[in-house]
């Protein structure tokens, strides 16, 4: 191997000419933190390597990852031929389609990461790993009495590979369990007791079933009962069955009537690769529904768009947008392509899943972290068949490997769960995905009830069109006013056919705002009525539900309705404080309160932190003074539903929290039994306001809507609308009127007043008139720089010297807002202080490579990042 000083922008696209016969060398990306550059194999006689193969190859003392990135015929100058190493083998080929290394060379620029890092991003789990050290005991080795004459901690070790199933551990595991192993096993070394060796990188393995396939019924030979009726059922189902679904249905308990069948000729037995797809459900086949006008003409414009276009689809809760996507996905497939609808939380993909196989069958796939590794490995290696379908997920799925992408849709566009904070890179799937609707060619329909601020400006140039526009508006000058950025991404990087500010002729226009106003079958928006609590305190009221909502609760047994109850916070109480000493209970690793969990009556009493999870159970007395007398303040989830049930005990009640949702298919299943009527109330979080579409809902209610009011975040008012919005949106979609609720301390707050009047337009003119005048996005471009470190005096000195040098390498025009901490300074004992680079022209980027020589100033017990136009700033 040997490091290279030349660019790794320079990759080539993995293409089958590339094969390594005519080719002795390949360049590679190690996944190693500690590489720098490309590095140099040797192409040994036994594999063929194309670029884009993922590999794993020696480095260091250990056997790694790589991806091949260039082949080339002779080796770099200067480096000895003795020094290169060979590949060890190829793990898997053919990953990436056509311009997707361009892709991701962009991401990493853009969002200054290590393209290793983006590249481990993209691709399903476990395809790049690193070998592991083992320790193994060679027993025929090990003299009879050795605990007599071994020394202490080797005898420790070899006792505990001895009590192992195979006399086999991992190196990190012994050092795990016996203090100071290290010694210890390099005793059992020299002895030649133990044995230490590398293995490598596991292999993604493909799943394997036995098919059993129908040949004829033989009249040759003797055919039992039992025989006749396994025949039978193959040729009922089509001639072929998996081994183990044919036996099931014949209700066997072995396989020795099949193989029976296979030596008398009348089935044959083959093991064939099964993919392991996400096929939960199966619902009955749907027909395109009637489109109203608004729908008809936001349809036709989608169908016009020519190669490359954004559309924002701006539609009220409830106006049909599904059915637009899926009546302009029909001729997508039917062009032999492909489609990519990206949702923000895995919980919204049950729903939008059926729909789609409603209308498209088996056509669609799911992709999303939710799945096992041999799910999401199988899920990607079916997409690279080129077959026209339809891919559904979260924010990974934008680097879905469809090499005929014919369209890309982001439903709910503005959600901030499309923007990844953890792990690197700080992507943002929305301008992903504008980058490749560019590379690809295609249209990029952007679809929300509440679009964000800078895809409003970027499809209406930040004018208001009629009436919110029924069907096409375009403006006539898009950026009246000063200018702004048209990327995606607040503040990104400007793509040339993008950047035209001034009149676009019409057929040359790429930017469309499309509009649906109003609800299909002409059904209004709920009445929002708003209650405001301190006058609920004045009358007496204690209870966590106002009259209001408490009497249309108690209406909705009679009614044979149902309702939804939003509250922003899980678990039941905020914090726990003394009320002797006014002691609050606080997370011993973070600089927040614990919260008091209690699921139901007679459950253990927990505290926990929902920032590291750390777990206790409730103390009885005050930890600072001994009193007894604890006390709960605020509000969550659980605490909602134990009062529900005390003052409704007639209405049974269902929780959708990240709690009740942790397992598989979790999701799923609490939505379908709500929706089949096994509860009359629905309590959940934010996952209650995203696409859910439920017919009884008639009663929408918020229990405080305090708790999204009042954050120091710059979006803290576009969020709350937002989610407000959203929540009121889900009732009154069925053929009965809706009714939403929202309970609050601050009835005279502007989003409160917005979201009463469902006005939209009115809420982002405020907005935007505040954005502009602090060069916020969508009028500016943002760079949060994060410091984070176990010392803290440490992390303060090295955020302050890296501000002193943005000081010195920034231009003017760029403000430098801190050095500051956190709102939460300390989270899993690791203290956080961050920068704010505010500018109003897109950073260059030469000064992003300025950027990245910051990191230079940071000592290696600091970790340094950079969030690249950060969506939260707390």
């Amino acid at each position: 191997m040997y490091p290279q000083s030349s660019s790794i922008l320079t990759v080539a696209e993995p293409r089958s000419e590339y094969g390594s016969k005519n080719y002795e060398w390949v360049e590679v990306l190690v996944d190693c933190p500690y590489a720098e550059g490309l590095y140099t194999y040797r192409i040994g006689d036994e594999v063929e390597v194309k670029a884009g193969d993922i590999l794993s190859v020696p480095f260091g003392n250990s056997v790694v990852g790589a991806i091949a990135l260039r082949l080339v015929s002779q080796p770099p100058e200067g480096l000895e031929i003795e020094q290169i190493k060979t590949v060890e083998d190829v793990i898997t080929s053919g990953f990436f389609p056509p311009r997707y290394w361009e892709l991701l060379t962009r991401i990493s620029e853009y969002y200054l990461t290590d393209l290793i890092y983006v590249i481990k991003c993209a691709l399903p789990p476990k395809l790049l790993g690193k070998s592991q050290k083992r320790v193994r005991l060679l027993f025929d080795n090990i003299p009879l009495g050795a605990e007599n004459f071994c020394p202490r901690i080797a005898w420790r070790v070899l006792e505990l590979l001895q009590n192992s199933k195979n006399g086999d551990y991992t190196f990190s595991y012994i050092n795990q369990k016996v203090k100071g192993a290290r010694r210890g096993i390099n005793d059992l070394v020299k002895r030649n007791w133990a044995q230490t060796y590398l293995q490598p990188p596991a292999k993604a393995k493909p799943k394997y079933q036995k098919v059993v396939t129908f040949i004829s019924e033989n009249s040759s030979v003797k055919i039992t009962q039992k025989q006749r009726d396994v025949l039978a059922t193959l040729k009922i189902n089509g001639g072929e069955l998996s081994q183990q679904d044919l036996m099931q249905k014949c209700e066997l308990n072995s396989n020795s009537v099949i193989n029976s069948l296979a030596k008398k000729g009348c089935v044959v037995v083959q093991e064939r690769e099964s993919l392991r797809l996400l096929q939960n459900s199966a619902p009955a086949k749907d027909q395109p529904k009637i489109l109203t006008k608004e729908q008809q003409c936001a349809l036709d414009t989608i169908n016009s768009l020519q190669g490359y276009s954004v559309a924002l689809l701006h539609g009220v809760t409830g106006s049909g947008k599904t059915e637009v996507y899926l009546r302009a996905i029909a001729p997508i497939l039917e062009q032999k392509k492909s489609a990519l609808v990206l949702v923000p939380e895995i919980g919204l993909t049950p729903q939008l899943t059926d729909r789609f196989r409603a209308r498209f069958g088996s056509q669609v796939c799911v992709y999303h972290s939710g799945l096992s590794d041999g799910e999401r490995y199988d899920t990607w290696r079916q997409m690279l068949t080129g077959e026209p379908q339809v891919v559904i997920g979260t924010r990974s799925a934008v680097f879905a490997p469809l090499p005929n992408l014919g369209m890309i849709i982001l439903d709910e566009e503005h959600d901030t769960s499309f923007k990844q904070s953890q792990p690197v890179p700080p992507y943002h799937a929305k301008t992903v995905a504008q980058w490749r609707s560019e590379l690809v060619d295609c249209p990029l329909i952007l679809g929300s009830a509440t679009p964000s601020l800078e895809s409003w400006q970027l499809t209406t140039g930040g004018q208001t069109p009629p009436a919110l526009g029924a069907g096409r508006q375009t403006p006539p000058a898009l950026g009246a006013g000063r200018q702004t950025p048209p990327a995606l991404g607040a503040g990104g990087q400007t793509p040339p056919e993008l950047g035209a500010g001034g009149q676009t002729p019409e057929s040359e226009q790429k930017n469309h705002y499309l509009s649906l106003p109003n609800r299909v079958y002409n059904r209004p928006l709920p009445p929002v009525e708003i209650v405001d609590m301190r006058h609920e305190l004045r009358k007496g009221n204690r209870s966590i539900f106002s009259h209001s909502l408490a009497n249309a609760l108690g209406n909705l047994k009679e009614e044979g309705k149902q309702a939804i109850l939003f509250i922003s916070r899980r678990g039941h109480s905020t914090f726990v404080s003394c009320r002797s000493c006014g002691y609050v209970m606080e997370c011993p690793h973070c600089d927040v309160s614990l919260s008091y969990h209690y699921p139901k009556e007679g459950a253990t009493q927990l505290l926990r932190c929902h920032y590291c999870n750390h777990t206790q159970i409730h103390p009885k007395h005050c930890p600072e003074c001994g009193s007894p007398y604890l006390k709960f303040f605020g509000t969550g989830t659980q605490k909602v539903l134990l009062e529900l049930q005390k003052a409704f005990p007639e209405l049974k009640v269902l929780r959708f929290d990240s709690d009740t949702t942790s397992t598989k298919n979790a999701h799923r299943r609490i939505l379908e039994d709500f929706e089949a009527g096994k509860a009359d109330v629905l309590i959940g979080t934010q996952m209650l306001t995203k696409g859910i579409d439920l017919a009884q809902v008639t009663l929408v209610g918020v229990v405080s809507a305090d708790g999204l009011l009042f954050h120091s975040d710059y979006r803290a008012s576009e969020r709350a609308f937002q989610t407000l919005t959203q929540v009121a949106g889900r009732a009154g979609r069925g053929d009965d009127p809706g009714q939403v609720i929202i309970q609050t301390y601050s009835p005279e707050h502007p989003v409160i007043g917005a979201v009463r009047t469902h006005n939209y337009s009115a809420f982002i003119a405020t907005e935007l008139e505040q954005r502009e005048m602090l060069d916020y996005p969508p009028y500016g471009s943002l760079i949060l720089l994060k410091c984070t470190g176990a010392d803290g005096n440490k992390v303060r000195e090295a955020v302050e010297a890296i501000a002193d040098v943005c000081e010195q390498i920034l231009p003017d025009d760029v403000e430098i807002l801190g050095p500051a901490p956190a709102n939460v300074m300390r989270v899993a004992r690791r203290y956080r202080w961050q920068i704010l680079l505010k500018s109003l022209e897109p950073f260059s980027p030469q000064l992003k490579q300025e950027l990245l020589t910051l990191k230079q100033y940071c000592p290696s017990t600091v970790s340094f990042s950079f969030d690249v136009d950060p969506v939260r700033i707390e």
